[in-house]
């Protein structure tokens, strides 16, 4: 492996070796914070009810909490392996895992660490060694660092799954989407669309910009809205639960036909 830091954004992934193909998608969002884990864990959920086992990962975990034994136990994890009913560790499912709630890159150097990209690497490929679709959460949005060179944008490029975006609905998500978009074709990331989540309008208090923002992403992007998916009390990532709301949304789309399966 090179020694010699690449231009991140040139989306360059030759200093790292080629990890083995398997179908599935990519769960990226355009921030942290906009549901990425739920519909994860919602893809996930619906392809395992629906007869199709899959695997989860997420490469690395930061705002992990501490179990016993000192291990550090991510809830994206549990709630991932919830939703697809996996009989992984969470270890396997995440393994690489921090306590502060920071990009992982400085959640290693506050710990004194360096992010173990290699345990990444080994992870993805012991879990798509079984011939199953993964469905890979990233870590924050696609120019998220996990070390100081390896970003979840080159992640992404290597593993070559097709990525499905997360959005809010809200004013400004236009922007942050588009920018996803174009961050992830350029870096020849093929796009299979958009999931509006927390989608919520008032009754008698009417949001333009929230009942227009789909259109307009789908006709500026050039993108899918593959689903809208509302506001859900009764999903808890904490709680491992997925609502009726989310899972009916995410259950419209013909998810094994956008993964290659």
């Amino acid at each position: 492996m090179s020694t010699s830091r690449p231009d991140g954004l040139s989306f360059d992934v030759s200093a790292w070796p080629a990890l083995p193909r398997a179908k599935g998608l990519f769960v990226t969002g355009t921030d942290t914070g906009v549901g990425k884990t739920v519909i994860a864990g919602a893809i996930a959920h619906c392809l395992q009810s629906g007869g199709r086992p899959v695997e989860v990962f997420k490469p690395v975990a930061s705002g992990c909490r501490h179990g016993g034994g000192g291990q550090l136990i991510s809830a994206d994890a549990e709630f991932l392996a919830a939703c697809a009913d996996s009989s992984r560790t969470l270890a396997e499912i995440v393994p690489v895992r921090y306590a502060a709630p920071l990009s992982p890159n400085v959640a290693a150097a506050r710990a004194g660490e360096l992010v173990d990209i290699q345990a990444i690497f080994d992870g993805y490929s012991a879990l798509i060694a079984g011939g199953r679709p993964v469905i890979v959460e990233g870590v924050g949005g696609l120019l998220c660092p996990i070390s100081d060179d390896l970003w979840a944008v080159h992640l992404a490029k290597m593993m070559a799954l097709p990525v499905v975006i997360v959005a809010r609905p809200g004013l400004g998500t236009i922007n942050h989407t588009l920018l996803t978009i174009a961050a992830a074709r350029s870096a020849g990331l093929a796009v299979a669309g958009v999931v509006i989540n927390r989608y919520l309008v008032e009754p008698g208090k009417p949001d333009i910009a929230t009942e227009t923002n789909p259109a307009q992403i789908a006709a500026l992007g050039g993108v899918r809205i593959l689903a809208i998916v509302g506001e859900d009390p009764a999903t808890s990532v904490d709680g491992d639960a997925l609502g009726a709301g989310v899972k009916f949304a995410i259950d419209q789309v013909d998810w094994p036909a956008l993964m290659g399966a």
